[in-house]
């Protein structure tokens, strides 16, 4: 898949202080619900910036890679490394489907009619959107599957998550979560940390597939674009951050949700 003609913004990206701007809106609306923000990155860099949907997701996976790696640290001061290590079969069960499943999901993308991508990724938006719903919104309780049952369906849980993560170049915070609490009856918390452990070499893996094709070029000919707005994505994240709680979930979340489903209506009409 050729993506030359994306590899130099739109002329209305060519402001670093228009990227850092719109990686920090990025990181404030994640960071005010504790995610990444990747899923509002994605239809930032087709719509504004004007990327083709690999080139996009190509990026937008370098990006979620950084600011997964900057937020690791605040997450193991909020759960400690010893608590988490206590779980580390958790981990490990999930790691042995996500694993293949982002390496399945980047060989996808790849192969891809650009076409094809644009709904794929609308229609992963959408999925988002409801996890999204889904993981503030409900009352989580856990399915207690007795151990024969539960590392299969770890292990499958976490192929599609990583099949997921790499098509849309995501951390896939949105999915680990509620996967983690509900399969293996761990607190928001521990499960928030937990599926950093589980996302950093998933996204390593989709990162290694995506290098192996031609339209990985697009990373060394945005390394500006895509520095300044990791600045400001980790800036935004740190300043949402402090403003968890300031504005009610039961107007944010919808709020969120909705500007997700208008941006999966665009991609889908997307040529």
């Amino acid at each position: 898949m050729t993506t030359d003609q994306t590899l130099v913004p739109l002329p209305s990206a060519r402001s670093l202080p228009v990227v850092f701007g719109a990686g920090a809106a990025i990181g404030v609306l994640g960071g005010m619900i504790g995610l990444g923000g990747a899923e509002f990155r994605l239809p930032l860099l087709i719509s504004l910036f004007g990327f083709a949907a690999l080139s996009a997701v190509i990026l937008n996976k370098a990006m979620s890679l950084m600011v997964v790696l900057a937020a690791l640290p605040a997450r193991l001061a909020a759960v400690s490394a010893p608590e988490l290590a206590t779980h580390w079969a958790v981990a490990v069960n999930l790691l042995a489907g996500s694993l293949l499943g982002a390496w399945a999901g980047a060989s996808w993308a790849v192969r891809m009619r650009s076409s094809t991508l644009y709904k794929v990724l609308a229609a992963l938006m959408v999925l988002m959107a409801a996890a999204l719903l889904f993981t503030h919104f409900s009352t989580m309780g856990t399915l207690d599957l007795p151990m024969w049952a539960q590392v299969p369906i770890g292990v499958m849980a976490g192929f599609g998550i990583g099949v997921v993560a790499a098509i849309m170049g995501v951390a896939g915070g949105e999915l680990l979560i509620p996967t983690i609490v509900l399969l293996f009856d761990l607190g928001i918390k521990t499960a928030g940390s937990l599926s950093l452990l589980v996302s950093l070499p998933t996204m390593l893996v989709a990162f290694a597939r995506y290098s192996r094709d031609g339209s990985f070029a697009v990373l060394g000919a945005n390394r500006r674009f895509a520095l300044v707005m990791i600045a400001g994505s980790i800036v935004g994240a740190t300043l949402g951050g402090l403003l968890l709680g300031v504005f009610p979930e039961l107007m944010l979340i919808p709020a969120l949700s909705v500007i997700l489903l208008v941006s999966a209506v665009k991609l889908a009409r997307h040529d």
